[in-house]
């Protein structure tokens, strides 16, 4: 049984008093905070240098503040979300954020309708240096700006085209009727949750039966899930010509400043290996030992497991030591975040469950949560929330708060390349042949699930898109029959595609966040260059790597790669992955794979 919060040593717990030190402080904080929302006085007058840097300067104040108030509410709500008085507090929040969008509602438009040499001047003055990405993000957009009256029509559509995905969460969530198979003779109920617990199931019989009720939900409900993706897919086509984008794609990439080049790349690339993966599908068949491989039995581990059962003292005690090439400023902060508790470690009643870190401009450091259990797993989250957390921790003390805070498309970077250090580490040091198969299958299986499959997802969304745009029908039959062509052509001949999963794509939620599941793809490709050229070149890429931890957001997602020596825009990136899957391939069919 889980111990209590009150019995766990604080030493295990993290510090929030590092935010605030009482509630009272909060308190104090939220008072002060709340009369400084009224932006008013600066309506009309951003074409002035001046005032548009005292405008901005003043933003971040009230933003930083409010953002420490609501980090400290949901950590407090996370250690214990039985308690209702967090979730107050964070309630509050959100209300005084939400004054504060209301208030500067007339910034972007004002600041978009400035002629482009106003806004050229202003990006290249020294005063505005830590705003200059903004300004050019507005310069990047102002083409695409339409009529005032257009764009006051237009700033209604969150609240109007978000309805299509909201309906797919309906049907996918509150009208989902868990269909009812039996296991072992006991009757089972196939949620969300548990279907990919019976997939991994040793009984084939039951895999089956789970695939087949689960998909027969969605073939079920295929008119009305049609109609949602469909709306949603001509949402996205009617926004990227009313603001007069060459395609769906190139809008969705321009905002967030990313080369249209790079998504081509990640999908001619994966297309380009797909016979690794094929490989990777006829080994699993062999190993199974099945005259046929389904799609239902591709999740069933063929290997037999050793895990790495650690207290979390030795599990973090490893990390660090996998985490060495980083070099002795990296293992110090590594010390100070397990000595200074920046993380909650152990799982108690009421605790948020997962992992996640967390962190906030002007903080004295990131913060983690963990619910650590003895698992291979579990090791390997603390290395991955870590990377979060010093990511964070390098660009917030080396950016002003503007250009601090890294986007979505590199999120997953330094977390991913700590893992790929743990990983490569472990092999090195392991003689155990049983522990290596393990490890390597697990490797094999992070790049399978994230570069193969989420590059399939990518490519049936560009797809669906140009379809689209073509004029061609989108209907349930064309979109199935794209998607199980894809199937075909992603798993190989080993894979017997199941006429179910020609459906797939009825069930994935990503899909209603536009062109947003190649970022997992790309962001797996970056940290496997970066870790292996860690591991090859030393010194010289470790510093370079730093230089890209450092960078938060201060250009163009794309340009901060490359101080890693990534760059997505040639195929050198996309190759470097695809070897290191064939290495690690190519060593576990030598073991027995």
């Amino acid at each position: 049984m889980a111990k209590e919060r009150s019995e766990i040593a604080e030493s295990l717990k993290w510090r929030t008093e590092d935010i605030y030190e009482t509630r009272e402080d909060w308190e104090k904080a939220f008072s002060e905070v709340e009369k400084k929302l009224d932006f008013s006085a600066y309506e009309g007058r951003l074409s002035e240098l001046s005032v548009l840097r005292e405008c901005l300067d003043r933003l971040n104040e009230v933003g930083l503040v409010l953002s420490h108030l609501g980090v400290y509410a949901f950590m407090k709500q996370d250690e214990d979300t039985r308690i209702s008085e967090y979730a107050a507090l964070t309630a509050r929040v959100d209300r005084l954020e939400m004054k504060l969008a209301e208030s500067i509602a007339f910034m972007t438009p004002e600041l978009t309708a400035l002629p482009l040499e106003t806004l050229e001047a202003f990006a290249a003055d020294e005063r505005m240096k830590d705003y200059d990405y903004t300004i050019r993000g507005i310069i990047r957009n102002k083409p695409h700006v339409l009529s005032k009256e257009a764009e006051e029509l237009l700033s209604q559509e969150g609240r109007i085209f978000g309805g299509f995905g909201r309906v797919f969460n309906m049907i996918d969530n509150a009208d989902f009727p868990a269909p009812v198979i039996r296991v072992e003779g006991e009757k089972t109920e196939v949620t969300h949750g548990t279907y990919g617990v019976l997939l991994q199931s040793p009984n084939r019989r039951t895999r089956r039966s789970a695939f087949r009720a689960y998909y027969q939900v969605y073939i079920d409900r295929i008119n009305s899930i049609t109609a949602a993706f469909v709306g949603n897919i001509e949402k996205d086509v009617f926004l990227s010509r009313a603001r007069r984008y060459a395609s769906s794609l190139d809008r969705a990439l321009s905002g967030e400043d990313v080369d249209p080049a790079v998504y081509h790349n990640l999908l001619e690339s994966v297309n380009e290996n797909l016979p690794l993966l094929h490989r990777y599908y006829r080994d699993k068949k062999k190993l199974m030992g099945v005259k046929e491989l389904h799609m239902y039995d591709i999740y069933v581990s063929c290997v037999e497991n050793a895990e790495l059962k650690l207290d979390y003292e030795e599990a973090y005690a490893l990390v660090k030591e996998g985490l060495a090439p980083l070099g002795e400023r990296y293992a110090a902060l590594l010390d100070e975040a397990r000595d200074n508790r920046w993380i909650d470690v152990e799982e108690t009643p009421g605790k948020k469950s997962g992992a996640y870190s967390v962190s906030v401009y002007g903080l004295k450091h990131p913060y983690v949560l963990l619910n650590y259990q003895k698992t291979t797993n579990n090791i390997f989250t603390i290395a991955h929330e870590l990377g979060h957390a010093m990511h964070s921790y390098f660009s917030e003390r080396s950016q002003p708060q503007e250009k601090a805070g890294y986007t979505l498309f590199v999120a997953e970077v330094a977390s991913t390349v700590n893992e790929v250090l743990l990983i490569r580490h472990l092999l090195a040091k392991t003689e155990d042949e049983k522990l290596r198969k393990y490890l390597l299958s697990y490797y094999l299986d992070m790049l399978k699930g994230t570069l193969f499959r989420q590059t399939q997802f990518a490519e049936f969304e560009f797809l669906a898109h140009e379809m689209a745009e073509k004029g061609e029908p989108l209907t349930k039959d064309s979109l199935s029959s794209a998607y199980y062509e894809l199937n075909k052509k992603y798993y190989g001949p080993a894979v017997v595609s199941d006429p179910e999963i020609a459906y797939e794509w009825a069930r994935i939620p990503h899909l209603y966040r536009n062109f947003y599941v190649y970022k997992y793809a790309t962001g797996i490709i970056s940290a496997v260059s970066i870790a292996e050229r860690i591991l090859s070149e030393g010194e010289e890429a470790v510093k370079d790597y730093f230089a890209f931890l450092s960078s938060g957001g201060s250009d163009s997602p794309v340009e901060l790669l490359k101080l890693a020596g990534v760059n997505l825009c040639e195929k050198a990136a996309f190759d470097s992955c695809m070897r290191s899957f064939e290495k690690a391939l190519t060593e576990f069919e030598k073991i027995g794979g």
